[in-house]
């Protein structure tokens, strides 16, 4: 091998594994450390110069890098396994489809040239074309897949299968057919390769309307968690509209017979009737409160809902503590307050109702600085699984929404959800 190759090779190599760092880290959303882009070269060297002195340790080799770049993404980027695997795959495979890709071209005109100087041009060319190729193919599973903030990927470890199809069949190839240049090349070469080159493109756009389909699945789970929170918004809006509505009349009617109230009162007063007095007035009392909402938020339209909600619950043996004073001005929409209050007493209560002991839901607001956060405990069975649902992804939109955050918090018989909101 001479110079021009150990540099060539070499160069390419790092150029790959910097694209394998860059595409990953974009995929997450985050960024690999400088040290990583030192040490996964030089781990890619190691294995290069293995391969080259043991043949028979090519595929070891692939599977090595593969799974070294699986773990560097899980341990820098904090990536789940499966996704971290599927990531690693992707970089991998299409990186390499896209130099079989080339090689096939290569296969058919290089013969033509070998020994010419304009040999290394055209390698330089072929090169930055499988650059370029690969470059476009990250660009298009980019916009297709992603795993950044809360993008949601339902069923990934369907794409593992495919995946791992896709990169098993062209390491196959590369090592079948172009593991060495031809110096001469017969037309059933030609036609051999030409083949090659069609079934690697067939691969390469099965892999992508793979990726198109799973992202338009995504959407589609998109679409029916944005269905459902509307759904349960426009719910709750209507039991507030339905409550108002009984209030009013309910208040209509107090206010048009407080007059024959007070004139009751007024009677037994001046008689000197002060227990029945006391005992009317306590009649009063009692009716004017039913007109109250149980819990005052400052906002009505959650002061219905929790109502709602605290009935439910407490008709369930659930008791009920709420503390929550919402900032009057907080540019938080009724909307989105409905969704995070009806989604998480909606948990709340379905868990008591599974818990043996005492039950009870804890609610509480609490502001800090320009944010705000509303904290709901409840009764929790110990098996109970604190995965993310419809409903808690719905509160962690509203939270992301107005840059927030949510936390979730489990112990051996109660479940913590926090709810952080920016209200500047």
């Amino acid at each position: 091998m001479d110079y021009f190759s150990i540099f060539f090779n070499s160069f390419i190599l790092i150029v790959q594994s910097f694209m394998h760092l860059i595409f990953i880290g974009r995929m997450f959303g985050r960024k690999y450390g400088i040290r990583y882009f030192i040490l996964y070269p030089l781990s890619l060297f190691a294995l290069e110069f293995a391969a080259v002195k043991n043949n028979s340790v090519g595929a070891v080799a692939i599977a090595i890098q593969l799974i070294i770049l699986c773990l560097l993404s899980r341990i820098a980027l904090r990536a789940r396994y499966c996704v971290s695997f599927l990531a690693a795959t992707l970089a991998i495979y299409i990186s390499q489809l896209s130099f079989g890709m080339v090689s096939s071209i290569e296969a058919v005109i290089f013969p033509h040239f070998v020994g010419k100087p304009l040999l290394y041009v055209l390698l330089i060319a072929a090169t930055i074309a499988a650059f370029g190729i690969c470059g476009c193919c990250y660009a298009f599973v980019l916009k297709n897949l992603s795993f950044k903030g809360n993008a949601q990927t339902p069923y990934i470890g369907l794409l593992l299968l495919p995946g791992l199809f896709f990169f098993v069949a062209e390491l196959y190839i590369l090592h079948m057919s172009y593991s060495r240049l031809p110096v001469t090349l017969s037309l059933a070469e030609t036609g051999k390769h030409a083949g090659l080159l069609l079934i690697q493109g067939l691969g390469l756009m099965a892999l992508l309307c793979t990726l198109y389909a799973y992202r338009r699945i995504c959407s589609g789970f998109e679409a029916q968690s944005a269905l459902a929170a509307l759904t349960q918004a426009a719910e709750a809006q209507r039991t507030y509209i339905s409550e108002a509505q009984t209030r009013y009349e309910q208040t209509k009617a107090f206010r048009h017979d407080i007059k024959n109230h007070l004139s009751v009162l007024d009677g037994l007063l001046d008689r000197g009737q002060i227990e029945e007095s006391r005992s009317y007035l306590g009649k009063l009392k009692a009716a004017s409160a039913s007109l109250s909402f149980p819990c005052q938020t400052g906002n009505p339209v959650v002061d219905i809902l929790l109502g709602e909600k605290m009935g439910i619950a407490q008709a369930g043996g659930i008791h009920v503590e709420a503390s929550v004073i919402l900032p009057g001005a907080c540019g938080i929409d009724d909307f989105d307050l409905c969704v995070v209050f009806a989604n998480a007493l909606d948990n709340a209560i379905n868990a008591c109702q599974s818990f043996e002991g005492e039950r009870s839901i804890c609610i509480s607001g609490q502001r800090q600085g320009d944010f705000y956060m509303l904290e709901f405990r409840n009764s929790c069975p110990a098996e109970a699984s604190a995965k993310i649902g419809t409903g808690l992804s719905n509160i962690k939109a509203v939270a992301e929404k107005y840059q927030g955050a949510m936390l979730l918090e489990k112990d051996a018989s109660s479940f913590c959800l926090n709810v952080l909101l920016n209200i500047s």
